[in-house]
């Protein structure tokens, strides 16, 4: 008797195989004909030296136009292609946790995948929107100025938003060590190659990649490997929320997920629109960023960081991707450049459910704290060049005063973690001052 799986097998092997081959290469597009396939499945290209993956990116009549996911090197006209029978696939599973991966999910460390695992698709469905569990919980991400100023909840997006070299991925990094999250997942999308061993050694260290999957494409991979890379750590993130767990999915950088889809897009024939950028960019964005969140088990809280052009906090991708989001933190290079870590712009930053997550007596210290460093803010000219006369404002009086705390209180040193109910208790200490300098002036002149 023979059984169902050795019939399909037997099946399988005397199907025929078809093959098509290599018509034309223009710069990062390879056009094929003979294969049947859709968008999005994976054709094997057989060159000199080997076989080069591509992925199907758009089809036009009998020729698809195929995007590679190696150097094409040695890939000529007339080459065999073959189809890879579907997407390509990621494998998940518990045994993932201290791995580092490539951007198709395949381990660079020099160790096999251990334990149980499983092959599954990139693609995910984003959490149903009424069966999804509401953001009613603060999550500790281990630093003062975002635990208290811009709290963020469980199952929240927040967006990092900064120009080169204000210290994103430095955040990303206290955030990795310091989150009570059971899981986190970290993927460097288009970073140098330098820093990766930087940040797994130095800034994630050995008991937080215990607990950690890294998913790595630097930016000499191709652009699909990039893309790939953002979709192969969500599901991985995915896979690890539906077994009912906390995770932190961190994301360096969206913006660099972005200009690898333009190159892709631009490179299958689509017209360029906003500063360059093709319309699949804009569709493709919330395909990514939807996909976190909470679910009906488990909960993915995603931390995104954009690489803002020329400092423009309104450029195409970061106005964008803060109208899908959470909520946003913006990091300055003016505290940056004057020593102040983390440079997070507290005025500038906003966390979309702190109301759902805060007490109400949180957000009066919250709120109080503002308060004061926009009087600051506003009075800043004049009390630089001593114009300034105290007792003419109240507000200003105090955060003239409390400044110097305030200030230490926004710094943390980058190896340092802080409980989240720590923060709170230090916030309401700096902001328990004493009697306003004005009002002692006054009841100075009155005796």
């Amino acid at each position: 008797m023979i059984s169902d799986s050795l019939r399909w097998r037997l099946s399988e092997s005397v199907k025929p195989q078809v093959s098509g081959h290599v018509t034309r290469i223009v710069g990062l597009r390879v056009e094929v004909d003979g294969v049947r396939a859709a968008v999005g499945d994976a054709l094997r290209i057989f060159r000199a030296g080997g076989v080069l993956d591509a992925e199907v990116v758009a089809v036009e009549g009998s020729s698809l136009a195929c995007m590679p996911l190696g150097d094409l090197t040695g890939v000529r006209f007339g080459d065999r292609v073959e189809p890879a029978g579907g997407p390509l696939q990621v494998t998940v599973g518990p045994g993932l946790l201290g791995r580092v991966l490539d951007g198709l999910g395949r381990p660079i460390d020099g160790k096999p995948i251990e334990g149980e695992w499983e092959q599954v698709g990139v693609d995910g469905t984003p959490p149903h929107p009424l069966r999804r569990e509401l953001v009613d919980r603060q999550l500790s991400l281990g630093v003062r100025a975002l635990d208290t100023m811009v709290p963020c909840g469980r199952g929240q997006r927040l967006g990092i938003f900064a120009g080169s070299g204000v210290g994103k991925s430095s955040l990303l990094s206290m955030v990795a060590r310091g989150t009570n999250a059971a899981v986190s997942v970290l993927a460097l999308v288009g970073e140098r190659g330098r820093e990766v061993n930087e940040f797994i050694s130095h800034d994630l260290g050995p008991e937080g990649l215990a607990r950690s999957v890294v998913v790595v494409a630097t930016s000499d991979e191709p652009a699909m490997v990039r893309i790939r890379a953002a979709f192969t750590a969500t599901r991985i993130a995915e896979w690890f929320r539906d077994q009912g767990n906390d995770v932190v999915l961190m994301m360096d950088s969206i913006t660099r997920f972005a200009m690898a889809q333009r190159e892709v897009g631009l490179s299958a024939g689509e017209p360029p629109a906003t500063r360059g950028y093709p319309p699949s960019v804009f569709s493709l964005l919330p395909k990514l960023l939807e996909r976190a969140g909470a679910g009906e088990v488990g909960s993915i809280t995603g931390l995104y960081t954009v690489l803002v052009d020329g400092d423009d906090m309104n450029e195409p991708i970061a106005d964008t991707t803060r109208s899908i989001l959470d909520g946003h933190v913006v990091l300055s290079r003016r505290l940056a450049t004057s020593g102040h870590f983390p440079s997070i712009e507290v005025l500038e930053s906003v966390s979309r459910v702190e109301s759902m997550i805060t007490s109400p007596e949180q957000r009066v210290l919250s709120r109080e704290m503002r308060r004061i460093l926009s009087a600051y803010r506003d009075a800043r000219d004049l009390i630089e060049i001593g114009a300034y006369v105290p007792g003419t404002n109240q507000l200003v009086d105090t955060a003239m005063r409390l400044r110097d705390d305030i200030d230490c209180f926004l710094r943390q040193a980058k190896d340092q973690i802080v409980l989240l109910d720590e923060s709170w208790r230090l916030l309401g200490e700096v902001l328990a001052a004493p009697v306003p300098v004005g009002m002692e002036l006054a009841t100075a002149a009155a005796s």
